[in-house]
């Protein structure tokens, strides 16, 4: 199945039905009086959050869903059908925001999650509502509201506690594969990894964390160069970031420095929020160094690496040396944050529920003023309108 990670879809609500303006008719019923029904409520489009979808390869040919449409109120007091709802599932981790005005709809995060993205019309009145000691055969109705039209941009941004930073060919794609039961390509070009990928490091029956590998950045990332910045934003949920540096580049002309510090630099300028990040340095390839070299080839690179370095691991991920002291020492840092880490969870889930309710609260507020109002306030249709 191919990765897709970002969509832009159109979501259309259904409208509410028209209220009704009808009389009873029955025999020994004389002057039965109004008994136009309200039209039904239009369904309302809904995101789903579920653990089950892992891209959003079904927006990228499907781009406009409708909801259902209320029916129309009916004689004899009968109230119109509600339309059907429709939801739209997501993988977790999809942000939905409003293309029109960039406004945060939903935000993903949790399996099972769901959403209201688009709400139905509501149903007209019926005659009935009209009817006073003045007014005793009333003509007056409403026609149903439109439902809510939005044009929505989806951005996937995967769920996992570290990401892999390098240029192409520094050996992320290896690395992964060393700790993990994740088999991503691995070749001797550059660009091999086209996807994130995820894998699960176990370091103990109940220890494990979720590590990200992504595309390879290059200079001018920024603009363009490469694939860009574009897989950046699977790595702003990761608590921290794990920069893989080739020490043995194969091109002579290469600079394992100046390639380090590039990436710094693209990651500064895509999002000084991510650039924030706890970042560890980890040396890769020695393998292909001598082994009396190592000391001195590290200590080389570090004094001429200008960007402060919080850790330095150094690796050789073909056949595994050093890694073993790298997973472990990430699951000890994330152990170590994890109070942190779920207090700064708790904090963004309390917002969004608030954000949500005050939503909900919103509407209802609006449902009920649409309720209570007087034949006055309303526009109205029928033959003695005015």
């Amino acid at each position: 199945m191919k990765f897709f990670d970002e969509a832009r879809i159109e979501v259309i609500a259904g409208d509410g039905g028209d209220g009704a303006a009808t009389f009873r008719r029955e025999k020994y019923v004389p002057r039965g009086g109004p008994s136009g029904g309200d039209g039904g409520r239009g369904g309302s489009v809904h995101a789903l959050a579920d653990r089950n979808i892992n891209t959003l390869i079904d927006y990228r040919y499907t781009r406009v869903f409708h909801a259902g449409r209320g029916e129309n109120g009916g004689s004899r007091d009968c109230y119109g059908k509600g339309g059907e709802d429709v939801v739209l599932r997501f993988p977790v981790g999809t942000v939905i925001s409003d293309s029109d005005n960039d406004e945060l709809l939903a935000d993903l995060d949790e399996d099972g999650k769901k959403v209201l993205l688009a709400s139905g019309g509501r149903g007209g009145l019926g005659n009935i509502h009209f009817k006073s000691s003045t007014n005793r055969a009333p003509r007056q109705r409403t026609l149903g509201q439109e439902g809510e039209r939005r044009k929505l941009h989806l951005e996937l941004k995967v769920l996992a506690d570290v990401g892999l930073l390098g240029l192409p060919n520094a050996g992320k794609s290896t690395f992964i594969r060393a700790v993990s039961a994740a088999r991503p390509k691995v070749a001797d070009y550059p660009f091999t990894t086209l996807a994130p990928n995820l894998g699960v490091v176990r370091t103990a029956e109940q220890r494990s964390f979720v590590i990200a590998d992504i595309p390879g950045l290059i200079e001018g990332a920024a603009e363009g160069a490469g694939l860009g910045h574009q897989f950046l934003r699977h790595l702003q949920r990761t608590h921290l970031l794990l920069h893989l540096v080739d020490l043995a580049p194969f091109d002579p002309d290469a600079d394992p420095v100046r390639d380090a510090e590039t990436i710094v630099a693209e990651l500064r300028k895509y999002d000084e929020t991510l650039f924030a990040k706890p970042r560890w340095l980890v040396l890769n390839k020695l393998d292909l160094i001598e082994a009396d070299e190592h000391a001195a080839r590290v200590q080389a690179f570090l004094d001429n690496y200008g960007a402060p370095v919080e850790r330095v691991f150094r690796i050789s991920a073909i056949n595994g040396e050093g890694c073993e002291a790298l997973v472990f020492a990430v699951q000890d840092f994330l152990d170590s944050e994890r109070e942190r880490i779920e207090a700064e969870l708790a904090l963004r889930h309390a917002a969004e529920r608030e954000r949500l309710a005050a939503l909900e609260a919103l509407r209802a507020a609006e449902t009920r003023a649409w309720q209570e109002m007087s034949p006055e306030d309303v526009d109205i249709e029928g033959e003695d309108a005015r």
